[in-house]
């Protein structure tokens, strides 16, 4: 029998089109080591790992008539050096033209006839650095049975590991009538499975049913919450997605959200909340939109959270739970204090009342968790109606030590969350080793000014760091 996807991940198969591919991205910045990082030595790499995550290697096929949803094949033609790539930067790359280049591989969809990943390896950067580039589809990673492409290549230690070194054999691509076949002998054991696939054909993938199984298939890691929520504020945030993106970052102190939550009682993550509504309303003012004392922007916030602070299950991880909510950030509110306490007041009575889904899963991760779990706060996003929430937020903690691919050890990690219909903007915020590193993708034409709005990120936090005692 054919591996099917479920009805969630051939959902994103079915809603991506050009404007709005469904992969989730991330951006890590390396310093090359002494002895040279170059693309051989990558490609190496992740051909050891990829035993790891045997999904890498399967393409999605089509069932003939779409009689049933698609199912994972081996690709017999699997060429690692297509999905591997290498690109550079005119010497000596900046920053912001790093940001261009990568705001241009994520306007692009991935192939869908080849399993649907890629890195790019990309040289040229100042300073003696290097960046590599994932893309990975939202119907990849599942958190239990795949993880995201960037987390298998990270070591706590400089060196290169022997493991998923054997050899591999491709199972034989089933024929068009070997699918159809096991198309009708699963609507016969499960006639629901018609209705599903049909929904899911049509776009329809708010109903009920088939947001409740976004739970069950990301293996109790993401809460899915309900779609009938009062609908979002009208906001520019809210706008017709175009094919193209654009991509800003921001690169603050952990050290720096610690003072705020120690002088203000709040949790670090609220302190991250409170900081991009600032940003926010700073934002709305500079494009002379009208800004009231009641004025908010709804954020669909998928976050880690530790549910014990003595919990030392995963060595380096700061959180094994993760749970979406939404919540109205204050952007109205011209006091940064005042935000910061309604936004840990909001997120407060979310805690106290909110079921919160322990991880299991992650619990036989290691390594840098943050990408896959960003993969998971994206396809939590794609489940739920455009109409409830203006922006997505996805706040992932990271391990507070250095990690390695091979021997080059990575400096900073920006993730680059997908845009869904009519949604402008997004935002992927990870801490790793005394950093928090926000990455905002934007639609080109919508949010042409998101190099603003990430200035505007470093400028709210130093806001809130001015009410900081010394």
């Amino acid at each position: 029998m054919s591996d099917r996807l479920s009805a969630v991940d051939a959902s994103f198969i079915y809603l991506e089109d050009q404007a709005t591919p469904m992969h989730v991205g991330g951006v890590a910045v390396f310093r090359r080591p002494r002895g040279g990082f170059d693309y051989d030595e990558l490609v190496d790499l992740l051909g050891r790992r990829l035993d790891l995550v045997p999904r890498y290697r399967q393409r999605v096929l089509s069932v003939p008539g779409h009689l049933a949803r698609p199912v994972w094949a081996d690709d017999a033609d699997f060429d690692l050096t297509y999905h591997v790539r290498r690109s550079a930067l005119p010497r000596p790359g900046s920053d912001e033209q790093l940001h261009e280049l990568v705001g241009r591989l994520m306007s692009r969809p991935l192939d869908p006839s080849r399993p649907l990943w890629e890195a790019y390896l990309v040289e040229g950067l100042a300073r003696g650095r290097f960046a590599l580039v994932t893309k990975t589809h939202l119907a990849l990673v599942d958190g239990i049975g795949t993880i995201d492409i960037g987390q298998i290549i990270l070591d706590p230690t400089p060196h290169i590991s022997e493991d998923g070194d054997t050899a591999w054999l491709p199972k034989r691509t089933p024929s068009a009538g070997r699918l159809v076949l096991d198309a009708l002998s699963d609507a016969v054991q499960r006639p629901r499975e018609l209705v599903d696939n049909a929904r899911s054909v049509a776009g329809d993938i708010f109903s009920s049913t088939v947001v409740q199984r976004l739970a069950d298939t990301a293996g109790g890691l993401v809460t899915a919450i309900g779609t009938a929520a009062s609908a979002a504020p009208s906001s520019p945030l809210n706008a017709k997605v175009s094919p193209q993106r654009r991509f800003a970052v921001a690169r603050t102190s952990l050290e720096d959200f610690r003072g705020i939550r120690n002088e203000h009682g709040c949790t670090v993550n609220d302190a991250v909340l409170a900081t991009l509504a600032g940003a926010l309303r700073t934002w709305l003012l500079s494009r002379g939109q009208a800004v009231t004392s009641s004025t908010t922007v709804r954020a669909l916030v998928p976050l880690a959270v530790r549910e014990d602070e003595t919990d030392t299950t995963i060595p380096g991880m700061l959180g094994n739970t993760v749970t979406a909510k939404l919540v109205d950030l204050p952007v109205g509110e011209p006091n940064a204090v005042v935000r910061l306490h309604q936004v840990s007041h909001a997120m407060r009575a979310y805690n106290d009342s909110a079921r919160k889904v322990a991880a299991g899963a992650l619990r036989r991760m290691s390594g840098f968790a943050p990408p896959t779990l960003h993969s998971l706060g994206a396809r939590a996003a794609g489940t739920f109606s455009r109409r409830i929430f203006n922006v997505v937020i996805t706040n992932v903690p990271g391990p507070q030590v250095p990690l390695y691919a091979a021997n080059a050890k990575m400096m900073e990690m920006f993730p680059v969350v997908p845009l869904v219909r009519n949604q402008a903007l997004a935002i992927g915020v990870t801490s790793y080793d005394g950093g928090v590193y926000f990455g905002l993708n934007g639609d080109r034409g919508a949010m042409s000014d998101v190099d603003n709005l990430a200035r505007m990120v470093e400028e709210s936090l130093e806001e809130l760091l001015s009410t900081v005692r010394v």
